[in-house]
């Protein structure tokens, strides 16, 4: 028999950035009993999940809720929005801006990708994935296009390999100074819940996300936010959809229902995640990423370790991404600190594999869950035989109780 149980005394440090640790409050609403779907109290619920994540999103647009990974909420924003062979602006920041450009060529889609063009010498083979979108690149090649075959530019608001966080409002005003009429799809399923996201404001025509990053939910639930340009041109996409499609779900939502059978307990466990917010205030939470991401980022420049994020006006709030020195293998200091101090951090991806890892500072966390985090990395650091500039423990002791 396989034991599955492999977890040692005391509480294991889930600091991947997503899926985040669950709160104990949430966990709990998530073992209320399974009711009826089509039953009354199921309807108040799915009102109350539909209208939270409305403010959530800050949209006075449809949500639509489905029960499966940011990778289906991916899906279902090209499937609603365009026809077979379409042309799609994409954006490369990381590996999510990757794998979602991969997604959409197996789909069918005609993908055309831009990246950053500068140098790098600490990473020169991943200068892009250190920087964030480059809205002046967008608004040349829109400009290009004057037949307007381009019918959507995708982008990612927080990319969750490198701990950069694009600006989403800055790649709008570039749409609108090219007077292009493509659709702007964005992946906010790391940002959505810890960083300051503005679905109308910024002019997003369908925002995507996930449960299990800064919503502090198990992974299976993710989100499409509408524009009525999105609806609109999902009235005439072609591409096929059916468990995906926008209208019938749209249409039962307005009861509080769903076309087919719903996450019921993820649901409440949902429900449980807006009242925290509602009373924490949003405001509060987005600051509160922020102070824990300052204090972690102490702690790398202490170390004397180079941050992923180049850009210092793009540090994400969710994670921050630490590169080793050359020739010092990033997984095997995870491994050492997984396997010595119960600690899980996230690996570097695809062009980064080896070079760096990833530090979540997000989901159940505070002050001290953060200093354990940085003492058990400080710790592994030094048995790998990195040489440190200081204490990066102490430096985020300064920060946090200054």
């Amino acid at each position: 028999m396989i034991k599955l149980d492999f977890h040692p005394t005391g509480r294991h440090f889930l600091q991947i950035p997503g899926p985040s640790p669950v709160p104990d409050r949430i966990l709990r609403a998530i073992s209320y009993p399974t009711i009826d779907h089509r039953g009354p109290e199921f309807g108040a619920l799915g009102l109350k999940v539909i209208a939270g994540m409305q403010k959530v999103f800050k949209t006075k647009h449809p949500v639509v809720i489905y029960p499966a990974s940011g990778t289906g909420a991916w899906e279902a924003a090209l499937v609603n929005t365009l026809s077979p062979g379409d042309h799609v602006l994409m954006f490369e920041t990381g590996q999510f801006a990757s794998l979602w450009n991969k997604l959409a060529t197996r789909m069918g889609l005609k993908t055309e990708i831009l990246s950053y063009q500068g140098s790098d010498a600490v990473l020169p083979q991943a200068a892009g994935w250190r920087q964030g979108v480059q809205a002046d690149m967008i608004l040349e090649r829109l400009k290009q296009d004057t037949g307007h075959a381009i019918k959507a530019v995708c982008v990612v608001h927080n990319e969750t390999s490198t701990g950069v966080t694009s600006d989403i409002a800055a790649v709008r005003k570039a749409m609108d100074a090219a007077k292009h009429p493509a659709l702007l799809l964005v992946d906010t399923i790391s940002g959505l819940g810890s960083a300051d996201f503005r679905h109308d404001e910024w002019g997003i025509d369908v925002s995507i996300s996930g449960s299990q990053k800064g919503l502090m939910l198990p992974p299976g639930i993710s989100f499409n936010a509408l524009s009525p340009k999105a609806i609109e041109a999902s009235k005439t996409a072609k591409m096929p959809r059916a468990f995906w499609g926008w209208d019938e779900i749209i249409e039962m939502n307005k009861g509080g229902y769903w076309p087919y059978t719903s996450s019921t307990n993820l649901l409440y466990g949902l429900s449980e995640a807006l009242d925290m917010f509602d009373e924490e205030g949003m405001d509060n939470v987005f600051a509160r990423h922020q102070r824990w991401a300052a204090g972690v980022r102490a702690a790398v420049n202490a170390w004397g370790l180079p941050i992923q994020c180049a850009d210092t006006s793009l540090y994400s709030p969710i994670l921050t991404g630490v590169i080793t020195p050359e020739g010092v293998d990033a997984d095997e200091i995870r491994k050492l600190i997984q396997k010595r101090f119960d600690l899980s951090l996230g690996t570097g991806l695809g062009k980064l594999k080896g070079r760096m890892f990833r530090i979540g500072h997000l989901g159940d966390s505070n002050d001290l869950t953060l200093m354990a985090t940085l003492a058990g990395v400080e710790m592994g650091l030094k048995l790998s035989g990195v040489k440190l500039a200081g204490s990066g423990v102490q430096a985020a002791m300064d920060y946090f109780s200054a």
